[in-house]
C-alpha cells in the first residue's frame, strides 16, 4: 500500500473516528449448541463477514499480516491450530494485488480439545481474543472479544450427530466440507527447477486418467511463502486441455531453492487442493519460452475489456495529476514561477526552457525505465519507485530536497539556477536549471503514484519492454504536459499572473511542502533501517541544516573577509562531517534479541542459572542512546556480542519512553529517579552490578571479568 494513502487514511481517521468501524464483524459459532461430553475434539469456527472489496488475509498473507486468536479457555482444554480455508488473490477497489486473504464471509475452523471430566448439563462458554488486518484501499488493524457457549450432554441413539441447529452452523460445516483435500491420487504432478534460472519452478499437472480437463484458473499459495505471491503464473502454451504447466518464481527472501513444494492448489471452480511434492532436477525441455500470458497476472486491469490504450490514457492522466501531489508539486511551482518571470521576454527563450524541462522529465523516466528492465532480465522482481527501497537513496534524496528548502525559505542563495528562479541569469545557467527540474520532479514523483497511475504503472512493469517503455513516456507527457503548453503557446503566459513580490512569498511557502516530503522520507527510513541509525539519520540532517545556514551567513552581501571565510570554512567542515555521521545506513537486524522487561522473567532467567542484562532506558534520553551506540556499536562491541552469545547473556530492555509504573517503581527500589540504569545478573552472585551512567564496552566486559 502506497504510504500517501496511509497518510490521508491517518487524517481521515482523526476526523472522523467512527467511520471505519464495522468493515469486518468477528463472531465465533460451533457446528451445534451442545456436543457429547465424551468427544475428543469440538471445532468451532470464527466467522468474518467483510463488507464489499474489504479483506483479511490468510496464514501466508503476501502482504498484511493473518488473522490470529489468543484463546481464553476453561481448565483442561487445550486448542490446534487453524484449519485454514483455500485462499483467493485479494485486490483494492483499483484492482491492484494486494496479497492473499478472504472477501464476504468466510469462516476459519479451530479444532478444540475438551478434558475428559466435563459435567454433562454444564454449559462452557470458550472465549477468545481475535485480531486482523483489514484492507480496502486503506489498511487498519481490527479485534473483537469472541465467545461460543456450549453444552456438554451424554451420548444418546437418537444424537444428531451431522446436523447443525442454526444458519452458522451449516455454514461452518459446509467450510469444513470444502478444505483444500489432498490431491487425487490420479492425478501426475511434478515440479523442476527451470533451466538457466535460479529463481524459478516449473509446476506440472496431468488430470486424471490422462482425459478430463484441468479446471479453470490454477493458482498455487506456498504456505511457506516461498513463492511470489505477486508474480505471474504464467501458463505454458500449446498443451492439451487435461495437462497444465506453469512457471512458479520463488520470493525475494528465499536464497536457497527448496527441497519441496507446499502449499494450496486452487481452481476457479472452488476446488482446492493440498500440495507437498519434492522438487526434482532441472528439464532443460520444460515452460517453453513462448508461454502466452495468463489472464492472471500482475497487471491487474478492470477486465478483458482493457485495452493498450486505455493504458496510455490512465498514463497521461496519471502523469498529469502528479503535478499536484504534495512532493512534486513544490519543485514545479518554481517552474511556473520562472515562466512568470520570463512573461513578456523573449517568447523563444521561454519555449527552450519549457522543452528543455520536457527533455528532463522524460530522460529520467527513461533512465528508470531502462533499470528496470535489466534488473527485471537478471530476475529481480520490481515495483515502481524500487529506489525508495533502498535507504542510501532515500538518504540522499532527503538531503537534496533539504537543501532545497532551505534554500527556498532565503536561508541562503545558491543555485538558483537550478531552481529557475533568480535575477539575470545566463542562457546556459537557466537551461541546465530547467533541465536538472525536470530530473528532480521525476526522482520525487516516484512515491507519489496517483490514482490513475498505479494500474498504468502495474501493467508497465508487465508487459514487454520497448512497450513499457512508451508506457513511461506516455507518464513522462503528461508531467510535462502544463510546461509544454507554456513552451508550445507562449501566448498562454498571458494567463499566469505577473511578478512581484508574491513570487517571494509563494516560494517561501513551497518551501514548507519540501520540509514534509523530507519529514515523509525519514518515515521510510523508519522502516528500513534501526532505530540508532534512524536518530543518526536526523542528527545528520539537522548539522546540514545548521552548515547551510552557515554558509549563507558567509555569502550574505554584507559579508566581508574573517567574516565570510570563517563561517564558510566551518560550513563545510559542519556539511562534511554531518554527511559522514549519518552513513553508513545499517539495514541490519540487530544482532541482540531484546526482551521486554519484567520482574517475572528476571525471576524466571535467574531460576534457570543464566545471566542477565537489564537495560532502562528511553527514546527521549540522549544518553541512553549514546550509550548504545558505544557499547554495541562502537569500540569494543565485538567482544560485547560474543560474551553475550556465549554465555547465552538474556537481555531485557525496560523501555521509559511511556509512563510505566512497573518501571517507576523498579528504579525506586535501586534509589533512581532517571534513565539511563543498567543492571548487570550473574548467577554467582545474590545481588546484580549496577553499570555506571556512561557506558562503554569496556565497562560491560570487565563486569563480566570482575
Amino acid at each position: 500500500m502506497s504510504h500517501r494513502y496511509f497518510i490521508i487514511f491517518t487524517l481521515l481517521l482523526g476526523l472522523f473516528p467512527f467511520s471505519l468501524i464495522g468493515q469486518v464483524q468477528a463472531s465465533l459459532h460451533a457446528l451445534n449448541s451442545s456436543f457429547l461430553a465424551d468427544s475428543k475434539k469440538v471445532i468451532v469456527g470464527l466467522r468474518l463477514a467483510h463488507q464489499a472489496h474489504w479483506h483479511t488475509y490468510w496464514m501466508q498473507p503476501g502482504t498484511g499480516f493473518p488473522t490470529k486468536l489468543t484463546w481464553q479457555l476453561p481448565a483442561g482444554w487445550r486448542v490446534d491450530n487453524i484449519l485454514w480455508p483455500a485462499p483467493q488473490r485479494v485486490y483494492d477497489t483499483a484492482k491492484n494485488l494486494a496479497g492473499n486473504g478472504y472477501e464476504g464471509v468466510v469462516y476459519l475452523p479451530v479444532t478444540l480439545l475438551p478434558p475428559s471430566n466435563l459435567i454433562v448439563g454444564e454449559p462452557i462458554t470458550l472465549k477468545a481474543k481475535a485480531e486482523w488486518l483489514m484492507c480496502k484501499d486503506v489498511c487498519m488493524p481490527g479485534e473483537a472479544e469472541v465467545s461460543v457457549t456450549l453444552t456438554p450432554q451424554a451420548s444418546t441413539p437418537g444424537y444428531p450427530a451431522d446436523a447443525t441447529d442454526s444458519i452458522q452452523g451449516d455454514e461452518l460445516r459446509a467450510t469444513l466440507a470444502n478444505l483444500p483435500k489432498p490431491i487425487p491420487e490420479k492425478w501426475q504432478l511434478k515440479v523442476t527447477r527451470v533451466h538457466g534460472d535460479k529463481r524459478a519452478l516449473n509446476f506440472s499437472l496431468c488430470a486424471a486418467d490422462g482425459v478430463a480437463p484441468v479446471p479453470e484458473n490454477p493458482w498455487f499459495f506456498a504456505d511457506d511463502a516461498s513463492v511470489d505471491y505477486d508474480a505471474p503464473q504464467v501458463r505454458q502454451a500449446g498443451l492439451a486441455d487435461h495437462e497444465y504447466s506453469a512457471k512458479l518464481v520463488l520470493a525475494e527472501h528465499v536464497k536457497d531453492l527448496p527441497s519441496r513444494l507446499q502449499g494450496v492448489l486452487t481452481f476457479s471452480t472452488e476446488k482446492a487442493y493440498l500440495i507437498d511434492i519434492p522438487i526434482t532436477e532441472s528439464d532443460p525441455e520444460s515452460l517453453s519460452s513462448n508461454a502466452t500470458t495468463a489472464t492472471n497476472n500482475s497487471v491487474n486491469l478492470q477486465g478483458p475489456e482493457s485495452s493498450f490504450f486505455a493504458i496510455l490514457g490512465l498514463a497521461f492522466f496519471g502523469g498529469l495529476i502528479l503535478n499536484l501531489m504534495p512532493c512534486v508539486f513544490p519543485v514545479l511551482g518554481l517552474k511556473v514561477l520562472g515562466f512568470v518571470q520570463q512573461a513578456g521576454k523573449n517568447q523563444k527563450v521561454v519555449a527552450l526552457h519549457g522543452l528543455v524541462f520536457t527533455s528532463g522529465v522524460l530522460l529520467s523516466f527513461w533512465l528508470l525505465a531502462t533499470i528496470l528492465a535489466l534488473l527485471k532480465t537478471s530476475g529481480q522482481q520490481l515495483g515502481w519507485g524500487f529506489q525508495l527501497q533502498e535507504p542510501a537513496f532515500v538518504y540522499v534524496l532527503g538531503v537534496v530536497l533539504l537543501t532545497f528548502a532551505i534554500n527556498m525559505s532565503g536561508v541562503f542563495e545558491f543555485g538558483l539556477g537550478a531552481m529557475s528562479v533568480g535575477g539575470e541569469l545566463q542562457r546556459k545557467q537557466g537551461l541546465v536549471g530547467s533541465f536538472f527540474t525536470g530530473v528532480l520532479a521525476t526522482v520525487v514523483a516516484t512515491p507519489c503514484s496517483a490514482p490513475f497511475l498505479a494500474p498504468a504503472l502495474g501493467a508497465a512493469l508487465a508487459l514487454p519492454t520497448l512497450t513499457s517503455f512508451v508506457v513511461f513516456t506516455v507518464i513522462g507527457v503528461g508531467l510535462s504536459m502544463p510546461y509544454l503548453i507554456l513552451a508550445i503557446f507562449p501566448s498562454a503566459l498571458r494567463v499566469l499572473p505577473r511578478p512581484g513580490q508574491w513570487m517571494e512569498s509563494f516560494k517561501q511557502s513551497m518551501a514548507f511542502l519540501l520540509y514534509g516530503t523530507v519529514g515523509l522520507f525519514i518515515w521510510i527510513l523508519a522502516g528500513q533501517i534501526a532505530a540508532e541509525a534512524l536518530l543518526a539519520i536526523v542528527l545528520a540532517l539537522t548539522g546540514w541544516a545548521f552548515a547551510l545556514w552557515l554558509y549563507g551567513k558567509a555569502t550574505a552581501p554584507n559579508a566581508t573577509g574573517k567574516i565570510r571565510r570563517l563561517p564558510l570554512s566551518i560550513s563545510i567542515i559542519c556539511a562534511t562531517l554531518s554527511l559522514y555521521f549519518g552513513w553508513p545506513l545499517s539495514t541490519t537486524e540487530d544482532e541482540i534479541v531484546w526482551e521486554p522487561w519484567s520482574t517475572e522473567r528476571v525471576n524466571t532467567l535467574r531460576a534457570e542459572g543464566r545471566p542477565i542484562y537489564v537495560d532502562f532506558t528511553a527514546r527521549w534520553c540522549f544518553t541512553c542512546q549514546t550509550n548504545k551506540k558505544s557499547v554495541f556499536d562502537g569500540p569494543g562491541s565485538e567482544q560485547v556480542h560474543k560474551i553475550i552469545a556465549e554465555k547465552r547473556v538474556a537481555t531485557l530492555r525496560a523501555d521509559w519512553t511511556k509512563r510505566d509504573a512497573l518501571i517507576t517503581a523498579e528504579l525506586k527500589r535501586w534509589n533512581r529517579a532517571a534513565v539511563p540504569f543498567n543492571l548487570l545478573y550473574l548467577p554467582s552472585q545474590a545481588e546484580p552490578k549496577q553499570l555506571p551512567e556512561l557506558l562503554t564496552a569496556n565497562d560491560v566486559i570487565n563486569a563480566f571479568k570482575n
